[in-house]
């Protein structure tokens, strides 16, 4: 009967969302010049026809010339992306969907002379990369305040093209995340400092983004410990720190906490078996997103390095969602393998639920 914990509707503000599935971001790199095609808007019409309750897009990036290094990244800015990706919404929606874009920075995760705009530096809060180096001169104030137009203006859009909320990625060591990581934040302005202050560019990026929408229109946004090539990483250790991280973030207006783990079953500190998505909800009384290798038994790190992932039973993941430790489930690999993972769970047709690496090839469309 726990099954039933992972299809009862769940409601944000003013949405609805038939069940606690969410689809959760992956880039794909199938945009070319940063525009989303037809076939972008298949692939999530695709899994919203079969069952997910909400789709969180691919991350999408912002209006700044180093907002990404690549050129197949769709892009949340100009007219041609900001058309396909209204086409993608009206889609999901005829589906029955619901669907949010994730608006990203990747920030010192670009590399130097990539990207549409190659002559632009790569920015950072110190202008410092995750190695360590120093490889452009840290942001002025001045443009950390273009930068947080521009993310404002990436939430205007979503809601004027129909989407049902916006997330924002302050996560895995891109722009956002490097504010708030002591490796990459040497700044000694307000946007930098102890834990508390370096959230202050997360925490105006949300309250630009409520700016621009309306009241009821939710903002997500996704954290994490973990860092890419840093995946021990850090920003808190205990239960005391996470509540004053997570505070000002609060105070600015985040609706839901998409919490990012490599296992979402891993607890998050010693001494409880609460994870990061169960103790951010008891410290902040805000609904959470759990997500981390759902339905499998390798982190999706390890796979990258080569080590096979295969099936893993939710029955953990259905106790922890009944008993309230989270609200929301975010599925990735799972659901890039197979777009009818809800409807076969719900149906009682786990085995027929694919392993990733076994259907990845003739499923990623």
């Amino acid at each position: 009967m726990m099954l039933d914990a992972l299809f009862r509707p769940f409601s944000i503000g003013r949405l609805t969302l038939p069940n606690r599935i969410v689809m959760a971001p992956m880039t794909r790199n199938f945009s070319p010049d940063g525009v989303p095609g037809d076939d972008v808007a298949a692939y999530y019409r695709r899994r919203a026809e079969r069952g997910v309750g909400l789709i969180v897009t691919e991350g999408t990036v912002i209006d700044h010339p180093a907002s990404t290094d690549s050129l197949r990244v769709p892009r949340f800015f100009g007219d041609a992306a900001l058309a396909g990706w209204g086409r993608v919404a009206a889609t999901v929606h005829a589906a029955g969907g619901r669907i949010m874009p994730q608006i990203w920075h990747v920030g010192m995760r670009r590399a130097p002379g990539t990207g549409p705009h190659p002559e632009a530096l790569s920015v950072g809060p110190s202008g410092i990369n995750a190695s360590g180096e120093q490889v452009s001169p840290p942001l002025s104030t001045g443009e950390i305040a273009t930068i947080v137009d521009a993310y404002g203006r990436a939430a205007g859009d979503a809601q004027r093209l129909g989407f049902d909320g916006v997330e924002i990625h302050g996560a895995h060591g891109y722009l956002i995340d490097q504010f708030f990581w002591s490796f990459t934040n040497h700044r000694t302005d307000a946007y930098g400092g102890d834990l508390v202050t370096r959230t202050k560019f997360g925490a105006d990026v949300v309250r630009a983004c409520h700016r621009a929408v309306s009241r009821d229109f939710p903002v997500v946004f996704r954290f994490s410990q973990w860092k890419g090539n840093h995946y021990d990483a850090k920003l808190v250790t205990t239960p005391d720190e996470l509540a004053r991280f997570l505070g000002p973030l609060v105070d600015a207006g985040v609706d839901v906490f998409h919490c990012s783990t490599r296992r979402f079953w891993e607890p998050e500190f010693a001494g409880s078996n609460l994870t990061l998505a169960g103790w951010t909800k008891t410290l902040t009384g805000k609904p959470s997103i759990a997500v981390g290798s759902v339905g499998l038994d390798g982190d999706f790190i390890s796979w990258f390095g080569g080590a096979t992932a295969t099936k893993r039973g939710i029955d953990d993941l259905l106790a922890r969602l009944d008993a309230g430790e989270f609200d929301l489930v975010a599925i990735g690999r799972a659901l890039i393998a197979d777009p009818g993972w809800a409807v076969k769970i719900r149906e009682g047709r786990g085995d027929q639920v694919a392993t990733f690496t076994r259907d990845l090839l003739k499923t990623l469309e």
